[in-house]
């Protein structure tokens, strides 16, 4: 039986030692760094994409001071297909009423007539960005959202003025 044992691990050590492990390639692409935007805090960067997202659902900022919002289309679907803008609405403006009078205004892209809005930005495409200033004066949650017909559903959020 020893015997046996003997052979079996000889034969095991044998067929163990021929196999020396495939040694893995291994290759990195080196990141390039791009220089941060220096920002202020009256500055908001807000980015959307293809997956028809906004980075951020909260925006904040104090009243009676400008804002500059600089808005990113971080994807690579153009606007005719995946446009986005960011839209500010004046309190009291009912948002599903406002984003079905938006739909029909392709012309305006997709803003419609009138004076529900405090501001927006152009309707921008993939690796495209648009950048606006503007000042809110009265405290209170305002509502932002992309009117590209589809889009405010889920692409919308929170303006609050302090």
């Amino acid at each position: 039986m020893k015997k046996l044992l003997a052979q079996f691990c000889f034969v095991l050590l044998v067929i163990s030692c021929g196999n020396e492990p495939k040694k893995e390639k291994f290759s990195y692409d080196r990141v390039k760094e791009e220089p941060k935007e220096v920002v202020d805090s009256n500055t908001i960067i807000l980015n959307s994409n293809d997956q028809m997202l906004f980075d951020k659902s909260v925006l904040k900022a104090k009243a009676g001071e400008e804002v500059n919002l600089l808005l990113n289309h971080t994807g690579q679907i153009g606007k005719e297909f995946m446009g986005h803008n960011f839209v500010l609405l004046k309190n009291g403006v009912d948002v599903d009423d406002f984003a079905q009078a938006a739909m029909l205004a392709k012309e305006n892209e997709y803003i419609p007539d009138g004076d529900d809005t405090i501001t927006y930005t152009s309707m921008i495409g993939g690796g495209e960005s648009d950048k606006i200033s503007f000042t809110v004066t009265e405290p209170g949650t305002y509502v932002f959202l992309c009117t590209f017909p589809g889009h405010y559903q889920i692409m919308r959020g929170e303006f609050i003025v302090e």
